[in-house]
């Protein structure tokens, strides 16, 4: 391998003290390896995480319908500025994430408090996982839209 050559994501090309062999690790699990990588590194599948999270359904929605509403007829700018409003609660020490979903969110997560309790990655829509494996503990997102809704998120673990 060319030293210019790019390594796939989440890899780095390091040199070993003891033989001054080159080596590469896993940005993410910190594993290495002799051989050079040919595919982009992962987490290890046991990383999990925990979170919350407040899902308002629109009219589009993959299944518009929830426990609250058996049809949901708001559109996704409407859902915007109910999340929108929300967020400024949380903000402002109002409300908690959690009182906001066990009312008001679109998820049979409501009565948990919003709590999805732990998930690895692969077990949520792609555009939810990366917002919530990008969060930091304790850390809310902004809104995050998938084909079930608009969510907020809040990383718990």
């Amino acid at each position: 391998m060319e030293d210019d050559t790019p390594l796939p994501r989440g890899w780095e090309k390091r040199v070993s003290r003891s033989t001054g062999r080159a080596y590469f690790l896993n940005l993410y699990t910190k594993e290495s390896q002799w051989d050079v990588p040919t595919e982009e590194a992962s987490p290890k599948d046991d990383e999990k995480i925990r979170c919350q999270h407040l899902l308002v359904k629109h009219c589009d929605s993959r299944r518009p319908s929830s426990w609250r509403d058996e049809v949901i007829t708001r559109t996704k700018d409407e859902a915007r500025e109910i999340l929108n409003g929300y967020i400024e609660l949380i903000k402002k020490g109002e409300s908690t994430l959690e009182e906001l979903a066990k009312k008001y969110s679109d998820c049979s997560s409501a009565k948990h408090g919003g709590d999805l309790g732990f998930f690895t990655r692969g077990a949520m829509q792609k555009a939810f996982e990366e917002a919530a494996f990008q969060l930091e503990v304790g850390q809310l997102s902004d809104i995050v839209d998938t084909d079930s809704g608009l969510h907020i998120i809040k990383r718990t673990c």
